[in-house]
């Protein structure tokens, strides 16, 4: 199995390597990923300024590519320049921090698996709860089980997977469950300061998200000490509300202005 891993913490970051170690003793991997942290960034890409890759030497013997953009940036360069065949699986993470509810749509790890599954190659994005994680091994040696899993069986174009790990060992962990992604409201807020030259300036903040005792929510089972796996499409269409929208007559305001 060819696997292409990144993240949205950087290059140096434990959970990277954590999840090297495991697979490359079986798999053929490559590392691609940000020089630098890029958490919360989302699935911005680079468009202004010109992207640099650098091959580089870790302590330990590791090499990988150090890019100068995104995550998604080092997905769309690894796809198409970098690496001489296509990956079978793309993984990113091991994220320091959950990604669950509304935070898949900040996320780059998450902006990475969904580039790959874009690009018609299996994503996987990986995160661990809470933002200071004990020990990766263990998160490492399930993502190495499931990615297997996942390549045996494959996924629909445009479909990658979410996962979320609790922060403890595997043994302590009570069990996997699939689930969805909770869609709720965000309680956020911006400080509003100023600094010594008296010049204006705010700071972004929200409350912890909260999730309802529904072990099919990605935020409760994560919660209740399971590990969550969402799949997620990247078709965003609400087909529901498309269908509805079909009676609404919109073309009369066309036809009224003529």
């Amino acid at each position: 199995m060819r696997v292409l891993l990144t993240n949205d913490d950087g290059i140096h970051a434990r959970g990277l390597w954590a999840l090297y170690n495991r697979l490359a003793g079986s798999h053929h991997v490559e590392v691609i990923a940000p020089d630098r942290e890029r958490s919360a960034i989302g699935h911005a890409i680079t468009l202004h300024q010109p992207l640099r890759a650098n091959r580089i030497s870790l302590n330990g013997g590791y090499a990988g590519y150090a890019v100068s953009g995104t995550p998604a940036d080092c997905i769309k360069l690894g796809l198409t320049e970098i690496l001489s065949e296509k990956p079978d699986v793309v993984i990113a993470g091991a994220n320091a921090g959950a990604n669950v509810g509304a935070n898949l749509n900040y996320s780059g790890t998450v902006a990475a698996a969904k580039e790959a599954a874009l690009g018609g190659t299996i994503g996987i994005a990986v995160s661990i709860e809470g933002p200071e994680v004990d020990d990766y091994d263990d998160a490492a040696a399930f993502i190495a089980e499931l990615s297997e899993t996942v390549y045996a069986r494959g996924l629909p174009f445009g479909t990658f997977l979410n996962v979320n790990i609790p922060n403890r060992p595997l043994k302590d962990i009570a069990g996997v469950r699939i689930s969805r992604q909770a869609v709720e409201i965000l309680s956020e807020y911006v400080e509003k300061r100023e600094d010594p030259r008296h010049r204006t300036y705010f700071w972004q903040g929200r409350d912890m998200q909260s999730f309802e005792s529904d072990l099919q929510l990605d935020g409760a089972v994560l919660r209740d000490n399971y590990i969550s796996i969402t799949p997620v499409k990247c078709d965003m269409t609400d087909y529901r509300l498309l269908e509805d929208m079909k009676g609404w007559n919109l073309g009369e305001i066309v036809r009224s202005k003529r």
